[in-house]
């Protein structure tokens, strides 16, 4: 299929362009680290920043968080998320 946006320059105010389901791991990174978070189930998210930080948040399905986390922790994440990327 053509994209006549594939030459565009892609930056964190860019649509994604792609996308993964979360796999919260109390000891590992994310794979791939995302420009925004969706949430597909609401529930509790820990979200680990970039100083190593964890902090937990209440989300409601379909909000998307404007943070960029290293991490979601296993321990104390109820919510199923969506890396976009």
């Amino acid at each position: 299929m053509p994209d006549p946006f594939d030459t565009d320059y892609v930056n964190l105010t860019s649509p994604a362009v792609a996308h993964y389901v979360i796999s919260p791991d109390d000891a590992a990174d994310l794979p791939v680290r995302p420009r925004a978070i969706y949430v597909n189930t609401p529930g509790t998210a820990v979200l680990v920043d970039n100083d190593g930080e964890a902090v937990s948040y209440e989300v409601t399905a379909g909000a998307v968080l404007s943070i960029r986390p290293v991490r979601v922790m296993a321990t104390g994440t109820s919510a199923q998320l969506i890396a976009w990327y």
